[in-house]
């Protein structure tokens, strides 16, 4: 259960998790202590500069954004509005943290710029591309079919989080790229208010924060959404084991999102696993299965196919048409390769089977995870 909260300075020393805070988003971060949020997730209002309202061709009316917190008198003033959340989101980022911010044709170049003026290190820009988009009425512009997030370190020497080889599982298998197609928030994910209308004109999809969120935090890290709206973030967050800070001035907002993180249940521990780095697993030289007796010197292994075989010498080298070195130099030189994963190129023979050698790097692996385990 969250609660909805104000926080005062000195009440400051420990982190709000998990609750919405009440107020102005720029006093709000200021009252955290320093250094203490691993993502700042923020959606500032695009400063649409609409001049009246929009009509379809039926001459209905659009419910477009026309709210009084996207309203600023000047583009000054919006720029120094921007400068000003900014430096305090920096603030609380630690020095590993991560920032995105999201916008439209209106506002993000404006963002971009403030950005790289207060130090953040651009890392990518990703195109949000809508699969259901908002035709142009009017038929004198293009449709507005996009929007853009930009993800920035905290500085240029932050080692910030990326979860690499989650994102390529996610996108079957294939690396994935900085446009991402995925839907408007419609249907039973769109929050109604009590009259029945949009509870926020501008909700964002659960499917865009489930890919920020998987991509570049762990379970356990804290992220802050300084422009909180209807909960998107705390009720993702929740579901994966994230903690959250929501930061949102208008009550009725407050209100829609505290009903909306409170119906949430969060993933089971064995869920919110994801797929990890190889290179951030233990190195295992290839010598060590041959010192353990996994593999006898003398012992001959074989391609796929049999094409190509090679002796295992005593050193955790190999020898093979008279091309010797590594299980990955001698894989490469019979291929005819510029490089080859000897891990998975060569196989031993057991029972008749062929078995991958990278088998035995696993077996050595699960070794070495037990004893850590048991020395903490």
């Amino acid at each position: 259960m969250t609660v909805t909260t104000k926080i005062k300075t000195s009440e400051a020393l420990q982190l709000p998790l998990n609750q919405i805070i009440a107020g102005d988003c720029v006093d709000a971060m200021w009252s955290l202590p320093p250094a203490s949020v691993d993502l700042v997730f923020a959606d500032p209002p695009y400063n649409l500069q609409l001049k009246g309202a929009l009509h379809r061709p039926d001459n209905s009316m659009v419910d477009a954004v026309d709210d009084h917190w996207d309203q600023f008198s000047s583009f000054a003033a919006y720029d120094a509005f921007t400068r000003d959340w900014l430096a305090a989101a920096k603030r609380v980022l630690k020095p590993n943290g991560a920032i995105w911010v999201i916008g439209s044709y209106h506002n993000v170049f404006r963002l971009g710029t403030a950005m790289q003026d207060q130090g953040f290190w651009m890392l990518n820009d990703v195109v949000w591309r809508k699969s259901n988009p908002m035709p142009n009425f009017r038929g004198k512009r293009f449709t507005n079919a996009h929007e853009t997030l930009i993800w920035a370190g905290r500085d240029e020497t932050s080692k910030y989080t990326f979860n690499y080889e989650a994102l390529k599982a996610l996108n079957d298998g294939v690396q994935m790229r900085s446009d991402w197609v995925l839907p408007l928030c419609t249907g039973h994910e769109r929050l109604k208010d009590e009259d029945g209308d949009k509870a926020h004109p501008t909700q964002k999809p659960e499917s865009l924060l489930h890919r920020v969120i998987l991509a570049t935090t762990n379970p356990g890290d804290v992220i802050l959404d300084p422009f909180f709206g209807t909960g998107t973030t705390g009720a993702v967050a929740k579901m994966l084991g994230r903690d959250f800070i929501g930061i949102e001035r208008e009550a009725a907002y407050r209100k829609v999102a505290q009903e909306r993180i409170d119906r949430v249940r969060k993933f089971d521990t064995s869920a919110l696993e994801v797929t990890g780095s190889k290179r951030a697993e233990p190195r295992v030289p290839f010598g060590q299965v041959v010192e353990r007796g996994m593999l006898r010197p003398g012992e001959e292994l074989f391609s796929i196919g049999n094409r190509h075989k090679a002796k295992v010498r005593a050193d955790g080298t190999l020898i093979g048409n008279d091309v010797k070195g590594s299980i990955h130099q001698v894989g490469a030189a019979l291929e005819g390769a510029p490089s080859c994963n000897g891990w998975t190129y060569w196989h031993y023979k057991r029972d008749g089977k062929m078995i991958p050698i990278d088998i035995l790097r696993q077996q050595i692996r699960a070794e070495m995870e037990a004893d850590n385990t048991r020395a903490h």
